[in-house]
C-alpha cells in the first residue's frame, strides 16, 4: 500500500493566539468558539443569521466613504453592512473562525470552491499575471479551469521538482493539492513554497483540514477549500473560501463584490456550525478509514490501497474486477460525488470527478480506470466493511 499510515491517535493540535482571543488555545476550543466571542456578551448562545441583503443608513456620506475605502482596498467597511454582495455579518463569523483554524491572517467565502478559485485567478490576471504552474492531479473541474483557459489563464504542468523551472516572469500563481484529489499523492509544501520564490503558492486544503495540516505555516500564501465537504460536513450547503493574509484577501473582496460570487448568510451559518465539530468528525472518520485501508490493502480483490501519510478520511483503491460492479454493488455506502460528509460515500474518478479531464493526462496522473475514492464517514467500521466486502464480489474476484 502506498503512502500509509495507521497511527490512529488523535493528532495534536497547535495553539493558536490572536487579537482579543485572550490565551492562546488549541485547535479544538478555537473550532468551537471562533467567530462567536461576541455572543455571550449580546445575550446570546448560538450564532444569528442576519439573511438581509440591504440595509438602512441616513447617512449617505458616511456610506459613501465606506464604498470609496472598499474600492481602494478590498478592506472590510467599518461600521454597519451596507449590501449583501459588499458583506454579511453572518458569512463573516465563519470567515473569522477559518481563517484562526488556518492560522492566517483573513479568509473569504465564496458560493462554492470553484468560485473561490476563479476569484483567485481573475485577481492575479489583473495584474498581467496570467501564467499559472500546477501539479497534477487536482480535482477535475480545477484541472478543467486552468487547462481551458476559461478565465485567460495559461497553465504550465510539472513535477513537483519541476516548478522553479517553469516560472515565467508572467507567472501569478503555483496551485498544488496535498493530499491529491483522488489519488492522495503527498506533497512537501514547504520545499514547494521555497521553488515558488515569490510567487503565490496556493495549496488545495480540502481533503486535510486544517485538523491534519495547516499549508500556510509551510510557505502557503493561499489556502483553498472547498468548504462543501468537511468544513460543511453534513452534505447540505455549498461553498468554498480561500484563507490567506489580508493584502490578497482585500482584492478577493473586491472580485467577490464585482462578480457576485457570494455565499448565503445560512450557508455562513451552517458552516460556522461545522466547524465547531470539525476536529472530532476528522478524527473519528479518520480512525475509521485507517481500518478500512488496512483491511482493503489485506484483501486480493484489490490491487493497490493508497492512504495518507498524514491520515485523513480518505483513501484511493484500485481493484482487480470491475470497478462500475463495486458502485452498483454497495447498498450502506451511497454511490455519489462529493465527500466529507458524515455518511460514506464511494465514487468511480475517471467517471465522474476527473472525466472533464483528458483522459491521457488522468492517466498519467495516476487516476485509472480501476481507481475508486472512497469518503470515509462516522459509521461502524465493521458496518462499512461488510458492505464493502459484498459488493467486491467473490474473492480475488477479476473481470
Amino acid at each position: 500500500m502506498d503512502s500509509v499510515s495507521y497511527d490512529t491517535r488523535e493528532p495534536r493540535s497547535p495553539r493558536h493566539g490572536s487579537a482579543g482571543a485572550g490565551p492562546t488555545r488549541a485547535l479544538a476550543t478555537e473550532a468551537v468558539h471562533a467567530g462567536r466571542e461576541d455572543l455571550a456578551r449580546q445575550g446570546l448562545h448560538a450564532a444569528p443569521i442576519d439573511l438581509s441583503t440591504t440595509y438602512p443608513s441616513y447617512d449617505s456620506r458616511g456610506e459613501a466613504a465606506r464604498i470609496d475605502a472598499f474600492a481602494t482596498d478590498g478592506a472590510e467597511p467599518k461600521g454597519p453592512p451596507v449590501y449583501g454582495r459588499l458583506g454579511n455579518p453572518t458569512v463573516a463569523r465563519f470567515e473569522t473562525a477559518l481563517a484562526r483554524l488556518e492560522g492566517t491572517e483573513s479568509a473569504v467565502a465564496f458560493a462554492s470552491g470553484m468560485a473561490a478559485l476563479s476569484a483567485v485567478l481573475l485577481v492575479r490576471n489583473a495584474l498581467g499575471l496570467r501564467h499559472v504552474v500546477a501539479v497534477r492531479p487536482l480535482y477535475g473541474c480545477s484541472d478543467h479551469l486552468l487547462t481551458a483557459g476559461l478565465l485567460g489563464s495559461e497553465v504550465t504542468w510539472v513535477d513537483p521538482a519541476g516548478i522553479a523551472d517553469a516560472l515565467r516572469p508572467d507567472t501569478g500563481l503555483v496551485m498544488v493539492e496535498s493530499p491529491a484529489n483522488p489519488t492522495l499523492a503527498e506533497l512537501d509544501l514547504r520545499a514547494l513554497a521555497h521553488a515558488c520564490g515569490s510567487v503565490p503558492l496556493l495549496a488545495d486544503n480540502t481533503f486535510a483540514t486544517p485538523v491534519l495540516q495547516r499549508p500556510a505555516e509551510q510557505g502557503a500564501r493561499l489556502v483553498l477549500h472547498s468548504a462543501t465537504k468537511y468544513l460543511g460536513g453534513h452534505g447540505d450547503v455549498m461553498a468554498g473560501v480561500v484563507a490567506c493574509d489580508e493584502e490578497l484577501a482585500g482584492r478577493l473582496r473586491q472580485v467577490r463584490f464585482a462578480t457576485g460570487g457570494v455565499l448565503h448568510p445560512l450557508a455562513g451559518y451552517l458552516l460556522l456550525r461545522g466547524l465547531s465539530t470539525l476536529p472530532v468528525r476528522v478524527r473519528a472518520a479518520s480512525s475509521n478509514a485507517a481500518e478500512l485501508a488496512r483491511r482493503l490493502t489485506a484483501d486480493p480483490r484489490v490491487a493497490r490501497v493508497r492512504y495518507p501519510r498524514i491520515g485523513g478520511a480518505m483513501i484511493a483503491f484500485e481493484v482487480h474486477g470491475d470497478p462500475h460492479a463495486v458502485i452498483a454493488g454497495v447498498r450502506l455506502i451511497t454511490p455519489a460525488v462529493s465527500l466529507g460528509s458524515v455518511d460514506s460515500l464511494i465514487q468511480h474518478p475517471a467517471s465522474i470527478s476527473h472525466r472533464v479531464v483528458d483522459a491521457a493526462d488522468r492517466r498519467d496522473a495516476g487516476v485509472g480506470d480501476r481507481l475508486l475514492r472512497l469518503s470515509v464517514g462516522l459509521e461502524d467500521v465493521d458496518d462499512l466493511w461488510a458492505d464493502l466486502d459484498q459488493a467486491l464480489g467473490g474473492p480475488g474476484a477479476r473481470s
